[in-house]
């Protein structure tokens, strides 16, 4: 019997990766196929899957590299990324990642296997941690239920249109819009309102009382900083019978009365500055919080504390008939179970800081863009006034300006030619303020001393002066020991994949590889602003085009799209895009989505979203689709 001599290419062992992460050995896999009745996997292959719709040939991808390979090109596409000081803003702020939150929930696969918390028991750890999230986003909202994350802030914004069209007693198909939203936010509720017949009326505050609509949604603090007093508006709109939903910022809800006080019902934004990096714009937990009367209407998870069966304090998922796994395209939103992680970090943020961190963190950044205004103003510069974190300069050479920020690796908001904002953030500095400052020819000699003539920019009409995060958890862990020893107790309550497979299907069902995991941290990637110019992130441009070639290479279609940012929204924007090919050609009346009954409830959800007639097709006792069914619903 000979012995092969491996080759150098086989000891080089390029395909590692693949033996490394997929578990099965030949021995198991051979066990397997014996248990189902098949010799070999070709063999099973070829006994489910139709010649007729077999891949003949390989897949055009670039060969299998190693770990340690692939994370050395990674790092090559990293270096093309320039990381410069953002202070854009536009919903989206630099933040500290608390250490302690980095380590064991971001980079601790405990926490980022974990399975949609369906089960709940084994899904105490997060529930808790997720019922943190919602106590801290209705208490510094003022309103009186939240839920367990939404997917950023513009869809947040789309779910609250529709939450007000569900809940308002007008009659009205018009939802108001301030034009001080951020501009991405107006841009998702221009897409999801046209299906549904909605119609937005975008205009100024002061506008809104005089429109007839069944909603408004408004900006606090608006898009350039400034901070409003709706509390008539939200009493000329109630007395309309409409409902207000306003998005918010959780960091200047620490400081400024919640809207909860002031009459909104619905509230909603972005939890990213509670030590999510910019990400380049995500993934990020939007929150939603509202009145307890609308909460069988509103979207997304909801957790809830019961009682087990031996009597002891338990978390649920609650209110469950809302959703689409139940309702189907009666539910109330295609979101299925958001942004956990990223909710998780953010309620985890507020735990480890409690409400006097929290407050600190805030007036750090208020004093400093208060100083900032203070000089500014001082050289003659027009700032606009009531603000929290955001100048609003007008009447500047914005480009000049820009191109000597630009030079300084400094990144302003782009407004027009005459005008720019300039956001500050937790990690904004002295010396940042400073420099900032010499952009405009102004100078800061003595910082404290400017800080001691200059007061706060904040309305005083609009001050908080309510308690927040009053709950034990947010007030007990403050040192870093008893912080790590709390998120290790909540893990030891959770099944995630570091423990055991978890046999139940789902399109979160993975386990991501460490080598896949390690970049997401590396600050190239992290720290860049979703509305950095593109000149900063060839990086991300390489990466996301060659991403997107082998998914075109995978599926056989001529383009991809990475814009959804869950698989719920990527059924909406492939319906959404059927739906406009039959517009042009003139066949607008095709607007009847055929869906199997054993489709996930996400479908149909997503299909009433588009303004689509769902039709239900059978399948037989084994949930296999019967193709007679739809071809008969088909020729109707």
């Amino acid at each position: 019997m000979t012995q092969h001599t491996p080759t150098l290419h086989e000891l080089e062992q390029h395909d590692a990766f693949i033996a490394r992460h997929i578990g099965p050995d030949d021995t198991e896999i051979a066990h397997m196929l014996k248990a189902v009745g098949y010799d070999s996997l070709d063999a099973m292959t070829d006994a489910i899957v139709p010649a007729t719709i077999r891949q003949k040939n390989p897949l055009a991808l670039p060969p299998a590299m190693t770990e340690t390979e692939a994370l050395a090109k990674i790092r090559a596409i990293a270096d093309k990324n320039e990381v410069f000081k953002s202070f854009i803003g536009q919903g989206y702020y630099g933040t500290h990642v608390p250490l302690v939150i980095l380590r064991n929930i971001l980079e601790n696969p405990a926490w980022y296997t974990a399975y949609t918390p369906y089960q709940a028991e084994i899904s105490q750890g997060r529930m808790e941690a997720l019922i943190n999230f919602q106590t801290m986003c209705a208490d510094l909202t003022g309103m009186e239920i939240a839920n367990a994350s939404l997917l950023d802030e513009a869809t947040a914004a789309a779910e609250a249109m529709t939450l007000a069209k569900r809940s308002s007693k007008s009659k009205s198909q018009v939802f108001f819009v301030s034009q001080n939203v951020h501009p991405q936010t107006l841009e998702v509720l221009k897409t999801r309102a046209e299906p549904l017949g909605i119609e937005l009326a975008v205009g100024d505050e002061a506008d809104a009382a005089g429109v007839d609509c069944f909603g408004a949604l408004l900006q606090y603090p608006d898009t350039f900083g400034t901070i409003r007093d709706y509390q008539g508006l939200c009493e000329t709109l109630h007395a309309k019978g409409a409902l207000v939903a306003v998005a918010t910022d959780l960091l200047a809800l620490v400081l400024i009365a919640p809207p909860g006080e002031w009459g909104a019902d619905i509230a909603i934004g972005n939890s990213q500055r509670f030590g999510v990096p910019f990400g380049f714009g995500g993934p990020h937990a939007g929150f939603m919080a509202c009145r307890d009367a609308y909460k069988r209407h509103m979207p997304g998870r909801l957790i809830g504390v019961s009682i087990d069966a031996q009597g002891n304090k338990a978390y649920r998922l609650t209110l469950q008939t809302r959703e689409q796994h139940i309702r189907r395209e009666k539910a109330t939103s295609n979101i299925c179970t958001a942004q956990v992680l990223l909710a998780v970090m953010a309620a985890m943020y507020a735990v480890y800081h409690g409400p006097d961190g929290l407050i600190r963190i805030a007036r750090r950044t208020h004093r400093l863009a208060a100083i900032l205004s203070a000089s500014l103003r001082k050289a003659g510069i027009k700032v606009g006034g009531n603000f929290f974190d955001t100048l609003h300069v007008t009447g500047c050479d914005a480009h000049t300006i820009h191109a000597m920020a630009n030079a300084a690796h400094i990144n302003l908001r782009h407004i027009d030619d005459g005008s720019l904002a300039i956001a500050l953030d937790e990690t904004t500095t002295r010396d940042d303020v400073v420099q900032l400052a010499a952009l405009f020819g102004a100078r800061i000699d003595d910082i404290d001393a400017l800080d001691r003539e200059t007061p706060d920019a904040l309305p005083a009409a609009l001050r908080r002066h309510s308690t927040f995060l009053t709950h034990p958890v947010f007030n007990n862990y403050r040192s870093e020991h008893e912080m790590l020893r709390y998120l290790r107790q909540l893990a030891d309550k959770d099944l995630a994949l570091d423990r055991s497979m978890i046999p139940l299907g789902s399109c979160t069902m993975k386990l991501n590889a460490t080598a896949e995991m390690i970049p997401i941290t590396w600050p190239e990637f992290s720290d860049i602003h979703p509305l950095a110019p593109p000149e900063q992130w060839h990086g991300y441009r390489e990466l996301i085009d060659g991403l997107e070639a082998m998914l075109i290479a995978i599926t056989g279609y001529d383009a991809v799209s990475l814009q959804p940012n869950a698989g719920a929204q990527g059924e909406y924007t492939g319906l959404l895009a059927i739906r406009a090919y039959h517009r042009a050609n003139g066949q607008a009346q095709r607007d009847v989505c055929l869906i199997p009954e054993s489709a996930h409830g996400t479908n149909p959800a997503s299909a009433h979203m588009c303004g689509m007639t769902v039709v239900v097709t059978k399948c037989d006792e084994h949930g296999n689709v019967e193709v007679e069914d739809i071809r008969a619903q088909a020729e109707k």
